[in-house]
């Protein structure tokens, strides 16, 4: 057995209240994360003041101006903390039963990845309730982008992370429809009378995120293509391609953005936490 199967074997065991606390903190952390990435969309597209498109930082950042942003910007930097602890535990002690073989690490490495992507803004949020101010630019991924490609077949890399997020992307649409994302609501707590209406919502939110994330790994596919980092863009860039397509394109996308972040908000109520 190697290394990573030994990593990846551990006996399953049940989780502590904590762990509980901290999985449903971080589903609401990134509820209002996406929620509040969808409002301002959705304002910039019905051209009202204040409307913007923005990343996830950007978003974030707009808690600063609230009564009281200090505290809650340090809520979700805690929340989003959470989420990820949670991803490491599906991860390593399989709390979905993917399995130790190739195809199961894979899937348990891919929640990891997931916890990982919302290191850096679980960081910025900490440090805007910290200090007041943060570096929320996107130069980082650009210029990291850059890196892999001053490296030998460094423009297939990149194009294949852009061909990968796009599988991603294709991956939340299929789940939306394919009786799983179903089945998880129905595993649920939920009332009787309201799951088809969050089944409903979650297939919207879910279907705006896969569109997002395509567009996001076309931007890497074109960086790889062109090798230049500048290519790259992330949320943000994402909803101005939209918005040139017009702006009932830029809302409908909006308001399923909003769509999945209350579905994470019902996650954080009644969590189907499987061990």
């Amino acid at each position: 057995m190697s290394a990573t199967e030994k990593l990846f074997s551990v006996v399953p065991s049940s989780p502590s209240s904590g762990l509980k606390t901290l999985a449903r903190f971080g589903f609401a952390a990134k509820g209002i994360v996406y929620v509040l990435l969808g409002l301002l969309a959705l304002l910039a597209a019905t051209g009202q003041q204040g409307g913007q498109t923005a990343d996830k930082k950007q978003a974030v950042q707009t808690l600063q101006s609230l009564p009281g942003g200090s505290l809650l910007l340090g809520l979700v930097a805690f929340g989003l903390l959470g989420y990820i602890v949670w991803r490491f535990t599906q991860a390593v002690v399989d709390t979905e039963d993917k399995g130790s073989d190739a195809k199961g690490i894979g899937r348990r490495l891919g929640y990891a990845g997931s916890g990982l992507l919302y290191a850096s803004l679980a960081w910025y949020a900490a440090q805007l309730a910290w200090s007041g101010s943060a570096d929320g630019s996107s130069n980082g991924q650009q210029t990291l982008t850059a890196k892999v490609l001053s490296w030998p077949a460094g423009e297939w890399i990149i194009m294949a992370a852009g061909v990968i997020i796009i599988g991603s992307g294709l991956y939340q649409i299929y789940r939306a429809y394919s009786g799983s994302f179903h089945k998880h609501v129905n595993a649920s707590d939920l009332p009787a009378n309201q799951q088809n209406l969050v089944y409903r919502t979650g297939q919207i939110g879910y279907t705006a995120r896969g569109i997002v994330m395509g567009i996001i790994g076309y931007f890497f596919v074109q960086a790889g293509r062109q090798s230049r980092a500048a290519a790259v863009g992330t949320t943000d860039e994402a909803f101005d391609l939209l918005a040139s397509m017009g702006p009932a394109v830029l809302g409908i996308v909006a308001v399923g953005l909003m769509a999945y972040g209350l579905y994470m908000l019902v996650q954080a109520r009644y969590p189907v936490l499987r061990i």
